[in-house]
């Protein structure tokens, strides 16, 4: 893949190796996630902005790594928190990217998380009473 201008647009193929998922994942999120809505030409071809890039790798993390569900994943883009914890999945991010093994996030960071786990699990427990 050529590396593009930081702030390019990109290709949903080039936007799918990012996070290494098939491009119907995309396809698929997009009918899941409303904040998902990457600029589409004429013919339908998908331009993914960098914001939009973020978010697919915050899904991504959220979904593959985090063992949220789809719809554990709708909820916690909703709550206005999550910018906390979608800062701290794009450092993950940046810090796999860079094979940088070593990343340890700030401690603020660390107890946010924490702090949406818990209240995921709460809330987790409360349906099942």
């Amino acid at each position: 893949m050529v590396e593009k201008v930081s702030g390019a647009f990109l290709s949903i193929s080039e936007a799918a190796a990012i996070i290494d998922v098939p491009t119907h994942v995309l396809r698929y999120w997009e009918t899941r996630f409303p904040q998902l809505q990457p600029v589409k030409r004429t013919g339908g071809r998908r331009l993914y902005r960098p914001d939009d890039v973020a978010l697919i790798r915050h899904i991504h993390y959220l979904l593959y790594k985090a063992g949220y569900t789809i719809k554990g994943a709708q909820r916690a883009l909703e709550e206005p928190a999550q910018t906390t914890v979608a800062a701290s999945s794009n450092a993950e991010h940046a810090a796999d990217t860079a094979e940088a093994k070593t990343h340890a996030p700030d401690q603020d960071t660390l107890v946010a998380a924490l702090r949406h786990i818990r209240d995921g699990l709460a809330q987790a427990l409360e349906f099942v009473r």
